[in-house]
């Protein structure tokens, strides 16, 4: 016998819950994914940014 019940089964609250907590794992994992993929980019905007400034500035 498996430890989750099995989804005929279920009520329709404790299906209302698994459903908003699927969701809500995928929209966390959807947005870690995204801002590991653009923290890169805003770093080298940060330099880029910091240069030109910097460059900028001493002339």
């Amino acid at each position: 016998m498996s430890l989750i019940p099995r989804w005929e089964y279920m009520t329709d609250d404790a299906k209302a819950m698994t459903k908003r907590v699927v969701l809500s794992a995928l929209v966390l994992l959807l947005s870690l994914w995204v801002i590991r993929v653009l923290i890169p980019w805003v770093i080298v905007a940060l330099l880029g940014y910091w240069a030109f400034k910097w460059l900028s500035k001493g002339s």
